[in-house]
């Protein structure tokens, strides 16, 4: 199966996406993605071109990327909240030659790209398209995901067909069905809310409820009125909603699920204590079209991520590449149908992260449990190694969470002459808080080795976020060392 053919398995009848009051078929959804496919075909977009999608949450933002894959062409989706910089940079490292944006863009710098408005992109009528050659397959590219790295400008990773049919099948655990209703607010541009919702939403023949743009209190009437029975988020957004919602708001939804990045247990333990509702963990990486491991629904288990998918296979591994034992840490390789072909253009980032044998190197550190339940401890470049001792910033970050006054912590690794690295634990409060440093740090000798207490302690205004929600320790450390004059 090819990503454009999953619409079929819709009924024509059925809703396929609600946007904005517009309550659009299957069969509308067809329609729609031939206009496009056909407007996109006289620009003389074919196999293998490249186009960049510059937009928020929209119908029109998938008849793009459907009408491109169907083309056999390559669609470029950018977070729209990048700086016109940033966006060039993906564009011209992508070689795009065409970009359909919601708002046109301003470049420093003259780029041969020509922008298009998506809202209206298919209004024109055009002579039909030709089919697909019979030799194309689903081993052919469908899209680069443009990932921030820690260092450096970001990699795009190239996913096949083959790669988000795959990890589209694997969503099973979610037992997401025809009558479901699903609620999208993640970005379609990332790779999380487009596999596991948008591709999920239409593989199970289920609606696609649409979210423009993100405001908490709307997000939750959207979904008491459209009677949301999925809802897939961040942490940060679950953060939200505990605080304004009622139960009575969610008394259609059936599923919860977090991903994007670790979900801190005060979060769900303050979910669970005012819904009663537990809350499903994934984790995943745009490299493996994301999702890896899957926490099938009524089987969440607090603190893991789930389950290793079906057809895909995990190891973890030591500094040496041996594998370790049940219940110690590791970081995770995996290898399966999801994993990408490479980065585009860029070999050395490719041999570096795919080995010879296949094995995706995550950069993550992982354990599992005896009944087969993984837990995602750390990132190894952000592990921290103070005196010869690993100190994993997930884990302190759990108890800061806990104590009283803390809205989002973070726990970074910064140079020590004596120790090598210390933890650095920047934190801001809740409205109207007052964290004592003393009381905090006492609070965290009862509750961790010595070790492992940060030696510094900054309070933030406000801990910066990525779009998807993850707190941005890059930025954090990049600003503690421009304070430092380093």
């Amino acid at each position: 199966m090819l990503v454009h053919e999953i619409i079929n398995r819709g009924q024509s009848e059925d809703i396929a996406i609600v946007d904005e009051g517009r309550q659009i078929t299957y069969s509308d959804l067809k329609q729609g993605i031939k206009k496009y496919r056909n407007h996109l075909y006289e620009l003389g977009i074919r196999q293998g071109d490249r186009v960049g999608i510059f937009s928020r949450n929209s119908a029109e933002f998938v008849y793009t990327y459907f009408a491109m894959a169907s083309l056999g062409a390559i669609n470029v989706p950018i977070n729209f909240q990048l700086s016109p910089r940033e966006t060039a940079y993906i564009l011209q490292n992508a070689g795009v030659k065409h970009l359909l944006t919601y708002e046109p863009l301003m470049f420093e710098e003259k780029l041969a790209v020509t922008q298009h408005d998506i809202a209206t992109f298919g209004d024109k009528i055009f002579p039909d398209a030709p089919e697909l050659p019979a030799d194309f397959d689903e081993n052919n590219p469908c899209v680069i995901i443009y990932t921030s790295g820690t260092t450096g400008n970001p990699k795009g990773a190239i996913l096949s067909h083959k790669n988000l049919v795959c990890n589209t099948r694997q969503c099973q655990v979610f037992k997401c069905h025809s009558k479901c209703k699903v609620l999208c607010v993640l970005p379609m541009y990332h790779c999380f809310g487009w596999t596991c919702v948008v591709l999920n939403t239409f593989y199970r023949g289920a609606e696609l409820d649409v979210v423009r743009v993100f405001k908490p209190k709307d997000m939750v009437d959207m979904v008491r009125e459209q009677e949301v029975t999925d809802i897939i988020i961040v942490p940060s957004i679950f953060k939200l909603i505990t605080a304004i919602a009622n139960p009575e708001d969610f008394k259609t939804v059936r599923f919860f699920m977090s991903g994007g990045t670790t979900l801190p247990d005060k979060i769900v333990e303050e979910f669970n204590k005012k819904f009663g509702r537990k809350i499903a963990e994934g984790y995943g990486l745009s490299e493996a079209s994301p999702a890896v491991f899957l926490t099938t629904h009524g089987e969440e288990r607090q603190g893991s991520c789930g389950k290793l998918l079906e057809g895909t296979e995990v190891r973890l591994v030591d500094e040496d590449g041996n594998e370790v034992a049940q219940g110690e840490v590791g970081e995770v390789l995996v290898r399966g149908g999801q994993v990408m072909l490479g980065y585009w253009n860029n070999p050395q980032a490719t041999a570096e992260a795919l080995d010879k044998d296949g094995w995706l190197h995550t950069g993550d550190v992982g354990k599992v449990d005896e009944d087969g339940y993984y837990y995602i401890v750390s990132r190894i470049k952000e592990m921290i190694i103070s005196m010869g001792e690993n100190i994993y910033p997930r884990e302190v970050e759990e108890v800061v969470y806990q104590f009283k006054g803390i809205r989002d912590a973070a726990v970074i690794g910064v140079d020590d002459k004596l120790r090598g690295q210390v933890g650095a634990c920047f934190y801001d409060v809740q409205d109207g808080a007052n964290v004592d440093v003393r009381e905090l740090k006492k609070f965290l000798q009862k509750n961790l080795a010595l070790y492992k207490i940060p030696r510094e302690f900054h309070k933030l205004d406000e801990i910066p976020r990525t779009s998807t929600g993850k707190i941005a320790k890059r930025k954090i450390l990049e600003d503690y060392l421009a304070s430092k004059g380093i």
